[in-house]
Order: C-alpha cells, then structure tokens, then sequence
C-alpha cells in the first residue's frame, strides 16, 4: 500500500490521478471528435497527417494505461468498485475489451513473470510473440465483443452521422493498431524478453535508462518496468520517482 508522510500529501496524490485520468480521457475525446469530423485528409500534409496520428495513438495508449491502473487499484483506491468500474470504461474505450478478462491475466502475469505460466510470455522472435500475445486477447468471446462493439460505433458514425470512413481508419483503428506495438514493445517484449546472460532478477524484468520525458514519451514510464513490478501500488506518473 502506498504510504503517505501526512495529509497534505494523501489530499494531494487523491487529486492527481482523477485530474490527469481526465486530462487524458478529454484530450482523447476532443481530439477524436475533431480528427474524425473537422480534419480534411485531402489538404492535410504528410507530415501534419504522421503527428495527427501519433497523437491520436498516445492518447489511445493512455487509456490503457489508466485501466492498467485500476487493475494494479490505484485508479481509485477509496472504492474498488469505482476503481473496477472506471477500468472497464477505459478499457471499453481503448478497444472494447474485457476488464475481468483482462484483470485475471495480469494477475497472473505479475505471479509468474516471463515463466511458464504467464499468459503475456512466449519464447519467440518479436513478431511471433506479439501475434501470439494479440490472439490471447481478441480470440473467443473476447473477438466477438470487440466485433460487435466496433460495429455498434462505426456504423452510425458512418451512416447515421456521415463521418469519412478514411478520417476513421486513420484517427481510431490505426492509432489503436500502434497503441497494441506500443504498449506491446514497452510493456511486454522489451523488459521481458530473455536476456542473453539470463534473467538476473525475480520480476525477470528490465527497465529503460530514458530519461523522465523519454520514457512518459515513450509509454507513459511503462518503461520502468522493473519498478512497476517492484512497487504495483505506484500509479503510473510516480515510476520515474522510484527509478530515479
């Protein structure tokens, strides 16, 4: 649990997640709505079309990196059903997905990282693992809810409120695409891929030596990974303080 020096300290680390939580899920709302209906990819640069996108793909990985946070019950930690239930909004948002799913293989993931019996580990080249590590997750009834949570969203935004479906494919399912690479790269593949020396730790885990924008640039810190792993009880924008 996390330990506060008085409560001053408490007040101040209970404003600091809602308030960023909102920060993100505003920006990604904004900017979807904009990206989607105000951007005309027929005058719109190249290079303002890459940054569009990398915005969009941020802020997307933010999403998780908050229902990362209610997993770990640091995105409301006075409730733990507020706590489960903005989870399974973040992560309904970020790609219709399953917070209990989701909630169990992480759990198990921080049990038994990179053995055996972690459902994020496979022995294999980067590709290989991150299809395996994609199937897990969108394969049975999982797939069928993302199928149908997708079309229940596109199809009135292309139908019903005329939204271009190429502002659609470049705005939402790209930067979800890159969101599953980054998060994969930095969260999964990166820290816990087997060293050559082998794993000289219990988390069997790595971290980055970015420094602090880097690596919030990088994946929200998801970076820090060693430390996550050592400290599960720090909300995300506090593992720069434990790497440093």
């Amino acid at each position: 649990m996390i330990v506060y020096k008085n409560t001053r300290d408490w007040f101040r680390e209970s404003l600091v997640t809602p308030i960023l939580a909102g920060t993100i899920l505003g920006l990604w709302l904004l900017t979807a709505y904009w990206t989607i209906f105000q951007v005309d990819l027929s005058g719109l640069p190249l290079v303002a079309l890459a940054l569009l996108i990398g915005l969009r793909t941020f802020l997307h990985t933010g999403l998780f990196i908050l229902a990362h946070d209610a997993m770990h019950g640091t995105l409301n930690p006075a409730s733990p059903r507020l706590n489960a239930i903005g989870g399974q909004i973040f992560l309904g948002l970020y790609s219709f997905l399953s917070y209990p799913y989701f909630l169990a293989r992480h759990q198990q993931h921080h049990r038994t990282p990179a053995q055996a019996d972690d459902p994020d580990f496979y022995e294999g080249s980067f590709w290989e693992w991150y299809l395996s590590f994609m199937l897990a997750y969108v394969w049975g009834r999982q797939g069928i809810g993302i199928f149908w949570g997708m079309s229940a969203v596109f199809y009135p935004l292309v139908f019903f409120y005329h939204a271009p479906m190429l502002n659609l494919v470049c705005f939402w399912l790209l930067p979800q695409l890159l969101s599953s690479l980054q998060l994969f790269y930095f969260g999964t593949y990166r820290p816990h891929r087997r060293p050559g020396q082998g794993y000289v730790n219990e988390h069997r885990a790595v971290s980055s030596q970015a420094s602090t924008l880097g690596s919030f640039l990088s994946c929200y810190h998801f970076d820090y990974h060693w430390e996550h792993h050592q400290y599960p009880h720090l909300p995300w924008y506090r593992l720069p303080s434990a790497h440093h």
